[in-house]
């Protein structure tokens, strides 16, 4: 299943727009999906993602999500979903999902409750190994930042690269530091396996490391700056590359407000699509409520600013 190639470039995590009644709107997701990945230097869409608000969606509509987006993409670019659960038996039953609806991955996140209570030394490793051998699609590993409990330690990802399925990590140490030397360490023992960055927030100091690609929830909103961004590090032009930074940096102080991707950070960018006419509603599920009129105007305000807020020709 190891294939770098494709599984490098721009991974956009997708929102999930919802009707009044908050269910699903399908027919506004497939407008979505089909317009973030009609752009090049897109080579995969993320649903279910932090970005897709997956912990607010029941098991069965993460599936639907999945099934979507699959029938909408017909196989054109890979569909991976995010998995968690806090039980390796109910991931595996998402995992099985995931394939059954047509996805090509699965983004496996660890169980929440370590985030609290810390994890066995081997626990990890066994549980990408339990849910690997379950399915027959692919696994990308998230990393999450190491201020947390359920970070992975360098010798736990070389142990989950060498996992079959195992065809990509996502890189979220958000400690440059510790960052570089987990790069450093898969670039060597893994080479075979592609490096995504997932730094919404400091996204050209991460890719610059000479790693595959980005998977990040800002593809979402502006596919084809990230991709650009993208082409110009693996082409080594740091002088495009910085002047398209800049415009990505300006996007996300008007939009994100950011420090790392929060739910926050995710409802500012689904009202400054929903403002885009990129999708049909800015509606998130309880427990996330709704932003202020002056956090609404605020996002106006600053998509006015970078010239954004107009009408958008969807694909």
């Amino acid at each position: 299943m190891k294939n770098k190639v494709k599984w490098s470039g721009v991974f956009p995590a997708v929102l999930i727009p919802f009707k009044d009644d908050y269910s699903i709107d399908e027919e506004g997701f497939r407008s979505l999906v089909r317009w973030v990945a009609s752009h090049e230097g897109v080579n995969g869409i993320v649903v279910n993602g932090h970005t897709g608000e997956i912990m607010t969606l029941l098991p069965e509509e993460r599936a639907e999500a999945v099934r979507i987006a699959a029938d909408e993409l017909k196989g054109r670019i890979p569909v991976i979903s995010g998995v968690s659960a806090e039980g390796t038996i109910e991931a595996i039953q998402h995992a099985q999902a995931v394939e059954k609806a047509g996805g090509s991955g699965i983004l496996l996140m660890p169980p929440h409750s370590w985030l609290r209570f810390g994890m066995q030394e081997e626990s990890p490793v066994q549980f990408f190994k339990d849910v690997a051998e379950a399915i027959n699609i692919s696994i990308v590993v998230h990393q999450y930042p190491t201020w947390t409990k359920t970070s992975y330690t360098t010798s736990q990802l070389l142990e989950m690269a060498a996992i079959p399925n195992v065809v990509s990590i996502k890189v979220g140490q958000r400690d440059i530091a510790q960052y570089e030397v987990d790069i450093r360490a898969l670039k060597k023992n893994a080479p075979d396996v592609s490096l995504l960055t997932c730094h919404d927030e400091y996204l050209l100091p991460t890719l610059v490391q000479g790693i595959d690609g980005a998977l990040v929830g800002f593809g979402c909103f502006v596919p084809d700056l990230i991709a650009e961004l993208v082409k110009c590090v693996k082409d080594q032009d740091l002088t495009a590359a910085n002047a398209v930074y800049d415009r990505i940096f300006e996007l996300k102080q008007a939009v994100y407000k950011m420090d790392e991707p929060s739910s926050t950070s995710h409802l500012r960018m689904k009202e400054a699509m929903y403002q885009r006419g990129l999708i049909s509603s800015s509606l998130a599920r309880r427990p996330v409520l709704p932003l202020k009129e002056e956090e609404v105007e605020e996002i106006r305000q600053g998509l006015l600013k970078v010239g954004l807020l107009k009408d958008e020709v969807k694909a």
